[in-house]
């Protein structure tokens, strides 16, 4: 007991400085090994590949333009990774799993136009392991279940910047087909550099049939499933690197409804026309529900 007692308090001073973050030495999650050891075994070829990183014909965000936007950042053993994630409610948020998998701690940054800059519109919230909860169906090892919510330190203030996102109601079982789907993050976006965006950016595109999405994926249903929900990759646009586990949304009703978390997408690149692959929400809304406070 004693030693655990110790462990906490190191970790809480440790803690209390990283929350002035180094962003240079934070790089994507798809550059973790334990990203890549849920991708099947005929594809790990493509990690050797230099793909295109950039996602084309979106758009720097307005400030405040998407105010449950969140950069997760996750501290693993053997670095820092980038994430997204949302603003479930003023103490809880949602990302995919495969984000917090083996995370030894994190810092939410909430509220942020610029990442880089601690700006005044911006809440940097910590998380300890204690709050991640993980679905029980994921493992290392696949893309099933890729879907995990996390309870903060402490309670997250409502805003101009900051609010909750809605998700779909119980009992909506729509497929959003040829709905306008808009993912939002600081992933990578330009070819030229290595490095994730600074500045918040968005594209949009329609979402795809399950068959549509089937079919480009060499109808795959090892990969593609029901609890997928995917965008076609039109004119390139798409998630890319440091986008996982953030929020794809569609405006209804006058209404922001986010209706998938950013899973993966093709290991040959953002912007070759391949639809990118989301957690489907309307799948997994009770487990979500059950396991926050979101009501």
């Amino acid at each position: 007991m004693k030693t655990a007692l110790l462990v906490i308090a190191a970790l809480a001073v440790a803690s209390a400085e990283w929350i002035d973050i180094d962003w240079s030495r934070v790089k994507p999650i798809e550059e973790f090994d334990h990203y890549w050891g849920r991708i099947p075994k005929e594809w790990q070829f493509l990690r050797k590949l230099t793909p295109s990183r950039r996602i084309t014909n979106g758009w720097e965000a307005a400030p405040g333009q998407f105010p449950y936007q969140i950069a997760v950042l996750i501290a693993f053993s053997d670095g820092d990774g980038l994430c997204g994630g949302s603003v479930l409610t003023r103490n809880y948020i949602l990302t995919a799993a495969h984000c917090v998998v083996n995370a030894q701690r994190g810092v939410a940054v909430i509220g942020a136009h610029d990442r880089t800059v601690n700006e005044a519109s911006q809440q940097r919230i910590e998380f300890s392991i204690s709050g991640i909860r993980i679905h029980e169906g994921y493992t290392p090892t696949n893309t099933r279940n890729d879907v995990a919510v996390v309870r903060l330190n402490s309670v997250i203030t409502f805003n101009e910047r900051v609010q909750p996102v809605r998700i779909p109601a119980a009992g909506d079982n729509r497929q959003f087909a040829g709905s306008i789907g808009t993912v939002s993050g600081f992933g990578r976006w330009s070819d030229s550099s290595p490095n994730t965006a600074a500045i918040l950016r968005y594209t949009s595109n329609p979402l795809l049939t399950e068959a549509d999405c089937l079919a480009r994926w060499s109808h795959n249903t090892n990969v593609i499933q029901p609890q997928n929900i995917c965008m076609s990759g039109d004119g390139g646009r798409s998630a890319c690197h440091g986008d996982s586990g953030g929020p794809m949304t569609i405006f209804e009703n006058g209404n922001t409804v986010q209706v998938g978390i950013v899973s993966f997408g093709s290991s040959a690149g953002c912007s070759i026309g391949m639809p990118s692959v989301y957690v489907r929400i309307t799948h997994f809304r009770q487990w979500i529900v059950s396991n926050s406070d979101y009501s």
